[in-house]
């Protein structure tokens, strides 16, 4: 399928998936303003959101098996199978949260029909933040998935700390767009355009690898990017954050939020600067360290369930952050594979949160889980097979993960990179499992200490096909490992080799 974006039909194709969406939203808004308090509308509202989430999915799987390709020249979207593989993986993370959602909205109180259309909005800007070839649309997709982000903190307007959590993340975001957009102004000046790979073609042909204003532009770049990933020592916001925030709206936060900025930093990285792969490896290496050590280090301490997963997340991202640093086909792959099953293993590891907690779950611990297996044995497992993932334990998809993270860092020349990874990894031990040890080996407080904890039955067949997936790819996971493999060689042109070599391969 040819795709010409110049025309209005071809724009309207490649944007399919993020138009379903936004139209979606759009008809659910109207919907909302007649439903308010209605806790069954409130449900009803839910599930058309995920059949939304469902028929985008289903836009992007065609045009992912399409191989749609472009006539004329490059514009501002991409279309590659980069772009679509990070596509389905938020929209898995969304699918997740508003499943979540359902039945959490009206438990907690939190009767606001517009929560739905949020989310929907706000996987709309992640969409457009991993596709796009254009600085502008990168910060408009940034904008509106992060307005919307700042609501969905804030939406239970009863609770102090959902109210700070929005505070904190509205004024450091606020500071964190001024950043990436004076950035972009800088990149413009030095090379005349925004478009991303008309950038990387005017760094090489007029040769500015060492001119000021580009660099501090990257750098200013680099910073924004930091704060939405959360990277070390752009994470400040993130645990206040994500505690405040309701639980479902945490783990869309630290899954889908996560993917599209990752997915919008390496699309700048290696479609824009690749020639300065020397200048910002460091600092991604840099960023990448601090980033596990941190994170792992300060999760020890923590007493709260929802706050050490907060702070694992920032560690995760420093294990991402590994399989950019080489600026290669095989770190691209390697940060597909890896993005995909983070997304589902976190968010798994939330929804137990979910059904166990109360009162927006920031009081549990890993002490409140105790005797969990006796009463619960099938919850139990899966949040067993959830946090050995997140650990890397042999035999998940988690550790196949990881291991495809080092050998790619091992294969370009950061060993020892490679090596603070498996430290830290082995420093998160000591929180995941502890958690595992009360479920199976603590004896329950009283009889009916988990008497209230209820999975309805569709989450209980979504949990149970994540926790197939975790297990079953990481003993066989060599087709998704090729799928990853074809998406990353996708995103990046035919001509160009690792990029950490420097130099362009012959034309096949």
């Amino acid at each position: 399928m040819s795709l010409d974006l110049q025309k209005g039909l071809g724009l309207l194709i490649a944007l399919l998936p993020e138009t379903i969406l936004a139209v979606w939203a759009m008809a659910l808004l109207l919907v909302a303003a007649w439903t308010h308090k209605d806790p069954r509308a409130l449900r009803r509202i839910g599930w058309v959101s995920l059949a939304g989430i469902g028929v985008a999915f289903l836009a992007v799987a065609w045009l992912w098996t399409a191989h749609p390709r472009l006539e004329g020249l490059p514009t501002s979207v991409a279309v590659d199978p980069f772009r679509w593989a990070v596509d389905a993986i938020i929209l898995l993370g969304a699918g997740f949260a508003v499943l979540l959602s359902i039945g959490y909205l009206e438990r907690e109180g939190i009767l606001i029909p517009e929560y739905y259309v949020l989310m929907l909005l706000a996987t709309v800007g992640m969409m457009l933040l991993a596709g796009g070839e254009d600085l502008f649309v990168l910060f408009l997709g940034l904008e509106l998935m992060s307005v919307s982000s700042y609501v969905l903190a804030g939406i239970d307007r009863r609770r102090e700390a959902s109210a700070e959590a929005a505070l904190k993340y509205f004024l450091l975001g606020a500071f964190a767009s001024a950043f990436l957009l004076y950035g972009i102004a800088l990149v413009y000046g030095a090379t005349g355009s925004t478009k991303l790979g008309f950038i990387g073609f005017q760094v090489q042909s007029l040769q500015l690898a060492t001119h000021p204003m580009l660099l501090a532009g990257l750098a200013l770049l680099l910073v924004g990017f930091g704060f939405k990933v959360a990277a070390v020592p752009f994470h400040m916001w993130t645990p206040d954050v994500y505690d405040g925030a309701p639980t479902p709206v945490t783990a869309f936060m630290a899954a889908a939020t996560k993917a599209a900025a990752f997915a919008a930093l390496i699309r700048v990285l290696l479609r824009a600067v690749p020639l300065l792969h020397d200048t910002w490896s460091p600092v991604v290496w840099w960023l990448a360290a601090a980033t596990m050590v941190v994170g792992n280090l300060v999760a020890l301490n923590q007493k709260s369930l929802k706050r050490m997963l907060a702070y694992s997340s920032i560690a995760h991202a420093g294990y991402l952050l590994t399989a950019l640093v080489s600026g290669s086909v095989g770190g691209a792959a390697a940060f597909l594979y890896y993005l995909l099953f983070y997304t589902l293993m976190t968010i798994g590891a939330f929804a137990v949160l979910v059904y166990k907690g109360r009162d927006g779950e920031r009081t549990v611990t890993a002490d409140d889980l105790a005797g969990l297996a006796e009463s619960h044995p099938w919850l139990a497992l899966f949040m067993t097979i959830c946090l050995l993932s997140l650990l890397g334990f042999p035999g998940t998809a988690g550790f196949i993960g990881k291991w495809y993270i080092l050998t790619s860092a091992i294969g370009s020349g950061y060993a020892l990179l490679a090596t603070i990874m498996v430290l830290a990894s082995v420093v998160s031990a000591g929180y995941y499992l502890p958690v595992i040890m009360a479920m199976y080996m603590k004896p329950r407080l009283h009889a009916e200490v988990h008497a209230d904890v209820s999975v309805p039955r569709v989450m209980r067949g979504v949990l149970t096909a994540v926790a197939v997936a975790l297990v079953v790819f990481g003993v066989w996971p060599s087709g998704l490992l090729k799928t990853a493999r074809a998406g990353a060689r996708g995103f990046l042109p035919d001509e160009v080799v690792p990029i950490s070599q420097g130099v362009p391969a012959a034309p096949k």
